[in-house]
Parts: structure tokens; sequence; C-alpha cells
């Protein structure tokens, strides 16, 4: 796709985005929006909080500009977003004056802060909380990062580089993604940049390490001793990016774990080898000098990933950067992977992230999700028509996009110019929907605003989770349209709280807003009307106008002063609001549906009733469970062959969900079992 048409669609996408506001405040949001989605696709950053904020300078004061704030796990890291965004789809050019001029407004916004000018702003918006965690941590920050986003070409000052005004001792890096970087990216297939680490020739030297190969030669495992400069400087360098593959954020030093390395780094460095657990990484190529048979010198590592250790990693760099602390004597074991295929890495790094993991718990949630479900989900995403409005003759698709880029990629191959104008209408881009989308839509439906309000990723988790824990729902015609009307009435909702012109928050007043109705209501929101319409009913309409005044409200205002942005995220927030009492236009009822709208069958629930018919047979059966597994050929935990047939078979499905660490696999194979032992004595 050429530059000027990839600048055209990111432009239609954040029309859509913003319902095509004409505010201008608005469509830049939404700009910096897509921008941080396709950051976190890169691996650049996780988790952004918007927070738009701009102030004219006068004596003595700088000015500032600011569209979002991003704080790294170790807290050692701040990210700050400002963004040029032209709007008008042509990529056009951006001065270098004007690249200056920005990097500069964030820099006055971190000046400021630092400073403790959060005590000027209104505790009601989203830049005070920023300002004011700013202050709260400035000890605690080393390396600043300055992304500067933009819709046109930069042009950068004195050449490809240029060095940012230091603020005290913190380091200070500018970073640019401007529409010709975004566009680079896309037609890269969305491929992150690789890390490679020079240890013989930027790292003091090559590293020792002995080498195995599996027997089936699917992959080398190396064993290593880095020295602890080596590690936090690679960190330093890195930063976030080291640990990508990583299946959680570092935990910050609050942790009793990572006291335990700061400690050990302060007082007794030379027994942090002994006391330390290592770290887990992966690569995809290395550059080996071989001494004997089994021992190396290791030159250069390409795409170096930890996925295991992060804590270790970003404490070390702390204790070193913040601390000041003499780490020549830390020694790291590192255990390092090398997949003969770039496959086999990326099944490899979750279960190296499980399996080696014994520092702090990792559910099964931190992994990805991207199995039959939403497969099932993207193929009914294509063939599913929905009604056709007024003043169109055909009905159009809502697009899952279950692959980031997909969209632009399968519009790309619709063919001729013609047959592109064709696809856009039977895809409107503002029917376009993602994964993290999808959790949002139905972690709100479900009463769980506080989990929608601590971002994307995290809320895909938790969805996630629930799905391994009680099964996927089962993705059929019925479930993609009610999905899809959630999608209107959230999109919707996004517009109605948009006009009301309340600056900042209007993500939580979304959510917070349409978990309150939909709990009012009964789940009596006319799912299946809103797909047949293909809008949203006027009095109900209505009623979230007034729902979502409440909500600004009860949101901003905390209890004891704390922080708005994590008072939404907590239960405790959900809970005081989903008990108040807010009053609603009269008639608003009358448009809901006659009953509930149900959740959507799980897999869980078709095993409930799989188990409820099988297992009464077995209610008193005294043999072992181990002998049931062996004929069925279900793989079963050893320590739990003894275990009677009948201490299963008497629990009701309820029960047996409720068992400790009686998960989803178990409840399918205990069932599997059961099932394969009737049909055996029918036979």
């Amino acid at each position: 796709m050429k530059l000027t048409d990839f600048a055209e669609n990111y432009h239609q996408q954040v029309l859509a985005r913003c319902a095509h506001a004409e505010d201008g405040q608005m469509r830049e949001e939404a700009f910096t929006e897509e921008v941080l989605e396709d950051l976190t696709e890169a691996g650049e950053v996780s988790e952004a909080e918007m927070c738009y904020f701009r102030s004219k300078g006068k004596k003595g004061v700088p000015a500032t500009k600011l569209n979002a704030c991003c704080f790294s796990g170790d807290g050692s890291t701040l990210d700050l977003f400002v963004s040029i965004y032209r709007g008008s789809g042509e990529a056009e050019s951006v001065t270098a004056s004007e690249v200056v001029e920005h990097f500069d407004l964030a820099r006055g916004f971190l000046l400021r802060a630092r400073s403790g000018f959060h005590t000027q702003l209104e505790e009601a918006s989203e830049v005070f909380d920023v300002a004011r965690r700013i202050h709260e941590q400035s000890d605690a920050l080393s390396v600043v990062r300055i992304f500067l986003l933009t819709d046109g070409v930069a042009k950068l000052p004195s050449g490809a580089k240029f060095e940012a005004k230091p603020v005290d001792e913190l380091e200070l890096r500018p970073v640019l993604w401007d529409i010709a970087k975004l566009h680079q990216f896309h037609e890269s297939g969305r491929q992150r940049d690789e890390i490679t680490i020079d240890f013989a020739g930027e790292q003091g030297g090559a590293i020792p390490c002995l080498g195995e190969e599996d027997a089936t030669k699917e992959y080398w495992t190396f064993l290593a001793f880095f020295p602890g400069p080596v590690l936090a400087s690679i960190y330093g360098e890195h930063g976030p990016r080291l640990l990508e593959r990583n299946v959680r954020s570092f935990l910050q030093v609050r942790g009793n774990v990572n006291k335990g390395i700061q400690k050990t780094i302060a007082e007794t460095p030379h027994r942090f080898l002994a006391y330390n657990n290592g770290i887990s990484a992966t690569a995809k190529a290395v550059d080996l000098e071989q001494i004997e048979k089994g021992l190396y010198r290791l030159n250069s590592a390409t795409d170096f990933q930890i996925v295991n250790g992060g804590q270790t990693t970003a404490s070390l760099f702390h204790a070193w950067k913040k601390e000041k602390c003499d780490i020549s004597q830390v020694v790291v074991q590192v255990k390092l992977t090398l997949a003969r295929e770039k496959a086999r890495l990326d099944d490899f790094v979750p279960h190296i992230s499980k399996y080696a993991n014994s520092q702090n718990k990792v559910n099964t949630a931190d992994f990805s999700a991207n199995g039959p479900f939403h497969q099932r989900l993207e193929e009914l995403s294509r063939t599913t028509v929905a009604p056709a409005v007024e003043g169109l003759e055909r009905g159009t698709r809502w697009y899952y996009e279950r692959a980031r880029g997909s969209y632009l990629d399968e519009k790309s191959r619709a063919g001729t110019p013609g047959q592109i104008r064709q696809w856009e209408r039977e895809h409107p881009i503002a029917q376009k929907f993602t994964k993290t989308d999808l959790a949002k839509f139905e972690n709100t439906w479900e009463g769980l605003p506080h989990l929608v309000s601590r971002g994307a990723e995290k809320n895909f988790g938790h969805w996630t989770a629930t799905g391994d824990e009680v099964g996927m729902p089962i993705a059929d015609e019925q479930y993609f349209k009610r999905l899809a009307a959630k999608a209107i009435l959230f999109r919707r909702t996004e517009q109605i709280v948009a006009a009301q012109g309340y600056p900042g928050y209007r993500a939580n007043i979304v959510t917070y807003s349409l978990a309150w109705l939909v709990r009012r209501s009964g789940r009596r929101i006319p799912l299946d009307e809103i797909w047949r319409a293909q809008a949203l009913p006027t009095r109900i309409s209505t009623a979230i106008d007034a729902v979502a005044h409440a909500a600004r409200k009860h949101i901003t205002n905390p209890p004891g002063g704390r922080n708005i942005t994590e008072w939404c995220k907590k239960e405790e927030c959900w809970t005081a609001f989903s008990a108040g009492s807010i009053d609603l236009p009269r008639g608003w009822e009358s448009e809901l549906a006659d009953e509930p709208m149900s959740s959507p069958v799980s897999e869980g629930d078709l095993l409930g009733e799989r188990w409820e018919r099988v297992r009464q047979t077995y209610i008193e059966d005294p043999r072992e469970i181990g002998e049931l597994a062996a004929r069925a050929k279900v793989k079963w935990p050893a320590l739990r062959w003894q275990h009677a047939v009948s201490d299963y078979a008497k629990l009701t499905w309820p029960q047996l969900q409720a068992k400790r660490a009686f998960g989803l696999a178990k409840q399918r194979a205990v069932l599997e079992m059961l099932e394969v032992e009737l049909a055996r004595s029918e036979n």
C-alpha cells in the first residue's frame, strides 16, 4: 500500500474511532489512541493512559502539552506522548521546528509536574493524577522517553538524531512515530524491532557459556553467567522492550521478592548468584565461538528477550541507577533458549514463562488466548450480514479484527479501486472491533466496569482467564449478533458522553454508565432489537445520558482524595456506584425487552449438562479413578489415581467447578472418563 493510501486509511480509522466528531481535540485524542494501540502491538509501550493537557507559557513557566503517559512497572521509566495531528489524511509535512517545539512542550510538562504544579489543577481532571504521580515518583525516575506522534511526515532537525535538553539527572530520550514509520510498521506485518545484543563489541566482551542441543535438534540451551553491570546496561538501553515476551509486568520494589533482591545487592552482592534463581531468556539467533566441545563464547544474540526474571533485571537496574549501588560483584545465572524455527520459539515462550517461574504466581490468563473461539467469531463476522438500515440498499458486516491490521490488509487485497470501495461499503470501518473491544463489551455487560477501567490488555487478560475457568462462550450466530448489538450500545454511549463536554475520563464514564444501566434494567437492554435496527432506542439513549452525568460525578469524587484513575479500577468504586439511585427519564423502561438477555452459553455450561446426565450412574462406584483414566486413555495426575470414582460423581457441577486446582482441563477429563465408561458398559 502506498503511503498516501495508508495515510487516508489511517485518517478514516481515526474518524471512525471518534464517530466523525467535528471537535479537533477529540479527533486528536482518537488519533493518539489509534497510534498507542499500534505502539502496544509493536512492543514499544503498554497500557498508556490518555490525559490531554495544554497550557501557554509565561515568564519563568514553560508552555506545555501532553496527550498521554505511561509509567513502567518498575517506576523508573516514564513515557510521555505528545501529538501533532493534521487531520487531512494526506501525509502532510511536519517541519523540524514543529518537532523540536512539541518535544519541548512535553519536556515543559515534565518540568512543571516535577515542581508540583498539580496543586494548581482541578482534581477532577485526568492530568491532575498524572502530574501528581510524576511529582511523587520524581526521585525514582531515571529515564523519560518523549514520544512525538503525528499523522504527517516529520523532518528531523540536525539529521536523524538530536539531543533532548536534560532535566537534572534524568535521561531524556526522544522517540518519533510519524505516518511514514507507522506505514513501515504495518507494511512489515506489524513486526517489532528486534533487540540484538553485541556482547563482544559493546558489552565488555563475549560471555562464556555451556551449550547443549536437544536430542531432536529442535532447540539449543545455553547456560551462562552474566556480570551484573552487563545485564543492568542492557536493561538501561532497551528498558521494558527487553521484557516484551514476559507474561507479567515488573511488580515494583514493594514486593517481598524485590525487597530481597535490593537488600542482597546493597549488603552482600557477592552472594547474589547463590540467592537468586537467575533469568530465562530466548533468542532467534546467536553468534558463537566454540572453545571446546560443549563450551562456547557468546558474541551476540538476536531478538534477545527475557521471558522469566523481569524482576531480577529491573531491580538490578534500579539498584545501580537510582540507589547508586556497586554491582560489580553481582553475577546472574542465565538460561538462554535458541529455537531452530521462529514458530517453535513462539510455542516455547509461554511454557518457559509458566514452568520456569517460581517467584510470583503466573496465571493461565497471562498468556495469549487466540484459539477456536476467536477463529469462529472471525468466521461469523465475515458471513453474517447486518440488516439494511434506511437509505441503504444492502446490509453491512461487523468486522471482527482477530489479528490487528487484518482489516486494512484485507481491504487492500480487495482488487481494483472500485472493488475496494465496494468492500468498504460492505465492511464500514466504524463497524470494526477487536479482541480487546470484545472483552470491554462483555465485561461491561457482566457488571465489571472496574476491570474495564484497568486498561485494554489487563481487561482482556481477565476476560480470557474467566473463559479458561468456565469455558469460552459458544460462538454461534445469536451470540455474534448480540455482541454486535453490545458494540452499538457501547459506541453510542461514547457519543453521548462526548457530547456532554466533560474533560477526561470518558472511557471510565462509559463503562460505568452502561454497567449500571444493564444491572438496573435486569439485563433487559433489547440487544435483539438493537441488532435489527442497528441503532439504539431513543428513550434508552436519554437514560444513558442521565446515568453518565451521575457516573462522572461519582468517579471524579473519590473518598479521601484518592487518585481518580486508581479509584475507577477498584471494585469498591463499582460497588458504591451500583448501589446508588439515579433519577431516569419517564418511559425509558417501555423500550426494554420482555425477558432478560441471558449470559451466552459457554463450554462450561454444556459440560455441566453432560456431567449431570452421566454422574448419577457412578455416585456409589468404589473403583479407583485411575482405572477409568487408563481405560479411557485420559491423562490424569498420578497423585489422584487412588481417588474413588464416587468422590467425583457425587459432586454437582458447581461443586466440581469449585474444587481447588480443578480447572476446565480436569473437568473435561473426568467427564470423558465417565462417558467412555458408560458407553463401554452399555455395549
